[in-house]
């Protein structure tokens, strides 16, 4: 399909430091939309050098947690169409055909909505089981969905009582961290922060789920979703997703026990 001007389109992303990465995704949206915009909270990487030469209008801002910084981003669009990246996520080859398709023929209704399936990347290389599969609502009509979830686990959804929710051919390809290592480091801030938002919502730590979920959820990324099929990668990311449960079980109860007495 041969593409002559921007389509009706913005790209909403969220950064900061992220000049490792953010690269892949500008590439990976290049003359594809008609505006980029991106919410910097306080690189001083090459981060913002690298929007402003892919054209983006870069809006400076306080991070506001993962929720309310991605909708910042979502409500400074202007196109009929609004995809939502993260700055270590880029469409592949398939999704970038299929997202250019829709915002050339799709008409912007209320309620319109895309999903894609996000792959995570390890070295270079997808791991095709373990995660697998991740859909997520990223290409919207503007003004019909809005981000919610608890933080750091956000999640886009649409707003309207009629939704037509449909699934996009091709991966959004995640390069969340470089190592093992690293990815235990986020797991241990992404717990930490899960666990502080289920509390102020009213969720209470559970000793049968610390004893319980961490095994669950290893079992299921190794065995059930067949993570071993990804080699020695699919048996570190099955352990990680056992760590991030254990710190989040036991960081829940620690808080409980946190609470002043009720008087």
């Amino acid at each position: 399909m041969s593409q002559t001007s921007p389509l009706p389109l913005s790209v909403a992303i969220v950064c900061k430091d992220s000049a490792a990465t953010i690269g892949r995704t500008l590439d990976s949206v290049r003359g594809l939309a008609a505006e980029i915009v991106a919410v910097d909270s306080g690189s001083t990487d090459g981060t913002i050098p690298m929007l402003e030469a892919a054209g983006a209008r870069v809006i400076h801002s306080d991070w506001l947690g993962h929720i309310k910084t991605k909708q910042k981003a979502l409500e400074a669009c202007s196109q009929d169409w609004v995809l939502c990246l993260d700055s270590d996520e880029s469409l592949d080859d398939a999704l970038r055909a299929n997202v250019l398709e829709v915002a050339s023929h799709v008409p912007a209704r209320p309620g319109s909505g895309f999903e894609v399936n996000r792959m995570t990347y390890y070295r270079d290389r997808p791991l095709r089981h373990v995660w697998q599969p991740e859909w997520r609502l990223r290409l919207v009509s503007r003004g019909s969905a809005s981000w919610g979830g608890h933080d750091p686990h956000d999640v886009l959804r649409l707003q309207t009582h009629v939704s037509a929710t449909k699934r996009l051919r091709g991966h959004l390809r995640h390069d969340s961290f470089p190592t093992f290592t690293e990815h235990m480091r986020k797991q241990w801030h992404h717990a930490t922060t899960m666990a502080a938002s289920l509390h102020a919502a009213g969720s209470r730590g559970s000793y049968l789920k610390l004893a319980a979920s961490p095994p669950g959820a290893f079992i299921k990324q190794l065995v059930l979703k067949r993570g071993f099929l990804d080699g020695y990668p699919g048996w570190l990311a099955a352990a990680s997703t056992a760590c991030g449960t254990l710190i989040k079980h036991a960081a829940l109860i620690e808080l409980d026990r946190s609470e002043p007495p009720m008087k």
